[in-house]
C-alpha cells in the first residue's frame, strides 16, 4: 500500500457527509435510463461521458416525512446547469421530479434519505473531450440511499484545514455549476485529510474565506452571522435557506469579504449542504473554537431550519 493509501485509510471517516450505516442500502434499486435495476447490476459504458470527462450535471436531495426538500429550487437548479453546458435533458422538469419521486417510492422511503440525480451528456463513439462525439441521448441516474446523520458526530464538530487550492472564478471554473467535474475540490480535500483534518477550508483569488470543499461555510462573530460574499463559492439551497431564516429571526446577517484571521477568531462556525443541514465546527487550522462545536448561535439556527423542513433532530 502507498504511503498516501495508508494515510488515507488511516484518517477519519468524519465529513460534512458523515452518515449512519444502514444494510438497506445493499439492496437499493437505482434509476438507470427510464429503467430500476439493483443497485450492484447498475451499470453505465466507459464511452459515457461523464465517466470519460466529467461532462454532467447532479443534485443532492433529501426527503423528510414525504417531503423532498427544496424540491423547486433544486431541479430548477439541474436545469440552469445543463443549460449553461448546452446539455439537452430530454425531459421536462416535472418528468425528472416524477423520477426522483419514483425513486424513493420504489425503495420505500419516505423519510431519513438522501438522492443524488445525475445527468451526463451521454455515451460517446470515442473517449474524448469534444461533446460532438455523442451519438445517443444523455444519461440519467437516480441513486436513493438510506441516510441518517449521526446525531454524536454532529454534535462534535468538523475540524477545518485551509487548503492551498483556491476556489475558481466563473471564469476559471464556476462553482455555482454543480458539474460532474471536482477533481479540483477533491485535491482542497485530500489536503485536509493529510493534516489529519475532516474538511478543507478554501479561499477565493483574492485571499478572503469562501467555502469548504463540499458545504458552505458560516461564522458568527458577536452574535452576528457572517458569510462570504457568495462571488466564489457553491450556488448552496441550504446556504439561502438558513442566510432568509436568520434574517426573519432578526440576525444581524453580514454577506461579504472576511479575511482568515477573522474566521481564527470567530465564536462559531458551521457548514451547510442538503444532507447534513447544519454541521458545526469545532477547529480551523488546529485552532480550537470557544464553542467546539454546537454553539447556542448555531444550534437556534439548526432548530428552524429543522422546524422549515418539518425534520427532527
Amino acid at each position: 500500500m502507498s504511503s498516501s493509501s495508508t494515510a488515507l485509510s488511516n484518517s477519519s471517516d468524519h465529513s460534512a457527509q458523515s452518515y449512519t450505516p444502514d444494510a438497506r442500502n445493499d439492496q437499493v434499486l437505482v434509476y438507470l435510463n427510464a429503467a430500476f435495476v439493483p443497485r450492484n447490476e447498475a451499470k453505465v459504458s466507459i464511452f459515457d461521458s461523464g465517466y470519460v470527462c466529467g461532462d454532467g450535471v447532479w443534485e443532492g436531495l433529501r426527503i423528510v416525512q414525504g417531503q423532498v426538500v427544496s424540491f423547486d429550487a433544486h431541479i430548477e437548479r439541474l436545469f440552469a446547469g445543463a443549460a449553461s453546458i448546452s446539455l439537452d435533458i430530454g425531459l421536462t422538469p416535472q418528468a425528472v421530479k416524477d423520477i426522483v419521486l419514483r425513486t424513493f417510492e420504489v425503495n420505500g422511503m419516505r423519510d431519513g434519505a438522501h438522492a443524488r440525480l445525475m445527468v451526463t451528456r451521454g455515451v460517446k463513439k470515442t473517449a474524448n473531450q469534444d461533446p460532438r462525439f455523442i451519438v445517443g441521448g444523455p444519461t440519467i441516474v437516480c441513486v436513493a440511499e438510506h441516510k441518517v446523520i449521526d446525531p454524536a458526530s454532529k454534535e462534535k464538530g468538523l475540524r477545518l484545514h485551509t487548503s492551498t487550492i483556491r476556489c475558481s472564478g466563473p471564469d476559471v471554473f464556476d462553482l455555482r455549476l454543480n458539474s460532474h467535474s471536482r477533481l479540483n475540490l477533491i485535491q482542497a480535500l485530500l489536503q485536509a485529510i493529510h493534516t489529519g483534518a475532516d474538511e478543507a477550508l478554501m479561499l477565493d483569488p483574492q485571499g478572503f474565506v469562501s467555502s469548504c470543499n463540499s458545504t458552505n461555510f458560516f461564522i458568527v462573530r458577536k452574535g452576528a452571522l457572517w458569510t462570504s460574499s457568495g462571488r466564489y463559492c457553491f450556488n448552496g439551497i441550504t446556504r439561502a435557506t438558513v442566510l432568509a431564516l436568520a434574517r426573519s429571526a432578526g440576525l444581524s446577517v453580514f454577506e461579504g469579504d472576511f479575511t482568515l484571521a477573522e474566521t481564527y477568531t470567530a465564536d462559531e462556525a458551521f457548514v451547510t449542504g442538503t444532507l447534513g443541514g447544519l454541521t458545526p465546527v469545532s477547529a480551523i487550522d488546529g485552532r480550537t473554537l470557544p464553542t467546539r462545536g454546537m454553539g447556542p448561535v448555531t444550534r437556534k439556527l439548526y432548530g428552524q431550519y429543522l422546524t422549515h423542513i418539518g425534520a427532527t433532530a
